[in-house]
């Protein structure tokens, strides 16, 4: 039964968490005039990568399972994913004004 409530606490985690962030993460791309509908899925996967770092070092250890296999993630592998994490929410921007013209002094100009 404590896996079945740890299961469910991991879903609700990741998608109310992983909704609010992303929300956020869309709003972002949008004012600046990232192409979210061709990239936006970069940001969400950079969101859940986060939210899995946030989980495996901390949330885990405040639930209801108690059995094996309850391990933080080493820091070497914590740094690469928040690292790919960063990498995936800059990707956006810099593939937006690649392959349409963004201009940051445009956006600056036109605020």
């Amino acid at each position: 039964m404590r896996v079945l409530l740890e299961l469910m606490r991991i879903i609700l985690i990741f998608g109310i968490a992983g909704s609010i962030f992303s929300v956020i993460v869309h709003g972002i791309y949008s004012s600046i005039g990232v192409d979210t509908g061709q990239y936006g899925w970069l940001g969400r996967v950079a969101t859940f990568l986060l939210l899995f770092v946030w989980y495996r070092n901390k949330l885990q250890f405040s639930g209801w399972y108690a059995g094996k296999g309850k391990e933080r993630l080493s820091k070497t592998a914590s740094r690469i994913l928040i690292i790919c994490s960063l990498l995936l929410f800059s990707a956006p921007p810099i593939l937006s004004m690649l392959t349409h013209g963004f201009t940051i002094i445009g956006f600056i100009y036109s605020n």
